[in-house]
């Protein structure tokens, strides 16, 4: 038993794809937080602008 515990600590194959695997997950995990900042702000500066093109006048 203790031999297998030995040859399973030493083996290293799916140490590569769970680096991936967690490097991925981050960032994606940033890019959603960056477009849900993004939208939050191009929203309320959209919203702005269209208040402000509705007020004007237009002229002939």
């Amino acid at each position: 038993m203790l031999k297998h515990i030995l040859n399973f600590k030493r083996k290293e194959d799916g140490a590569v794809t769970v680096d991936w695997v967690v490097l991925t997950a981050a960032v994606v995990a940033l890019a959603g937080a960056a477009f849900s900042s993004l939208e939050t702000a191009t929203g309320g500066l959209g919203s702005k602008t269209g208040t402000y093109l509705a007020t004007k006048a237009i002229e002939d």
